[in-house]
């Protein structure tokens, strides 16, 4: 059985979903062929569980080539960081080359050539680049990580929730790292056609008021502080050491304080339960596991 690629697989902090799809093949008894840009510690842990690894720069075409060679399907994401459109190319054009049947690629929930961010534009333009080498793309439009969110509570010493939403009553659509783990195995481990080349992923739908009440279910309690959007910028560059992420993230508040409260415009989305295989993570539920040993 040829092996499944997954790239990210060591993981990191914008939800680890390479590391948790490569665990979940391995639990199937799948091969998998874990990508990581650096053979360190978290590769080791990788070969342990079963994995076969390679390292590789996803923006450099000589070395993605060689990483998806005997491979059929792969699973495809990038940090919120520059090079997003060039390592799609050359994977794009490494898996064509290689005659890859299948490739799960994590997107953003509003990639639209017209979308409110340039790194959700820079999205659509890769599923267009991943669409066009006829490989069989499927993309997972995820809406905001709980773990996106988690990185600046963290970073408060779990004493506050740093972010520009405006007021308590904002809605922001969410969603696990775990539960974008679960599909995108789900849609890899299958031999059924995929009947929809865009997957959209929201797990839950919250206020803001709401997701400080949901932290209270682990034990943080958290105050809103509403920064301004100029006090947040200047927190936030120090703090992700990355100008693309702090762009993409500045855009993003701004557009949830424009959209304010309709609820409606979200829905929480079935193909969780029915590709993954499970309901939603709710977001007190990860906060609770954020406690736990």
């Amino acid at each position: 059985m040829e092996p499944i690629l997954v790239t990210g697989a060591a993981g990191g902090t914008q939800g680890a979903t390479g590391r948790l799809v490569t665990e979940l093949l391995l639990a199937r008894g799948l091969p998998v062929r874990a990508l990581v840009r650096t053979d360190d510690d978290r590769a080791a842990r990788l070969r342990d569980l079963g994995a076969e690894v390679v390292t590789a720069d996803l923006r450099e075409i000589t070395t993605v080539l060689p990483a998806l060679r005997g491979v059929r399907r792969a699973y495809f994401t990038y940090p919120v960081t520059e090079g997003l459109l060039t390592a799609a190319a050359a994977f794009a054009a490494a898996a064509r080359q290689e005659g890859l049947e299948r490739v799960v690629a994590v997107s953003q929930l509003a990639a639209d050539p017209h979308a409110g961010t340039p790194h959700m534009r820079r999205h659509w333009l890769a599923e267009q680049v991943l669409d066009r080498a006829e490989i069989g793309a499927v993309h997972l439009r995820a809406a905001v990580f709980f773990e996106n969110l988690d990185f600046l509570v963290e970073s408060t010493g779990r004493r506050e929730l740093p972010v520009p939403l405006g007021p308590p009553g904002t809605v922001v659509p969410l969603i696990a790292g775990a539960d974008v783990a679960r599909v995108g195995a789900g849609l890899l481990a299958s031999p059924d056609p995929v009947p929809d080349p865009v997957v959209r992923l929201t797990g839950q739908i919250l206020t803001v008021e709401q997701i400080v009440e949901s932290y209270a279910a682990g034990g943080d309690t958290l105050a809103y502080t509403r920064p301004s959007p100029e006090q947040w910028r200047d927190r936030a560059l120090p703090l992700y050491g990355d100008a693309v992420a702090v762009e993409h993230l500045d855009h993003l508040w701004g557009l949830f304080r424009a959209i304010g409260s309709h609820h409606e415009l979200y829905e929480v989305t079935a193909a969780i339960e029915e590709i993954g295989g499970g309901k939603p993570q709710t977001l007190a539920e990860f906060a609770v596991s954020r406690h736990r040993p």
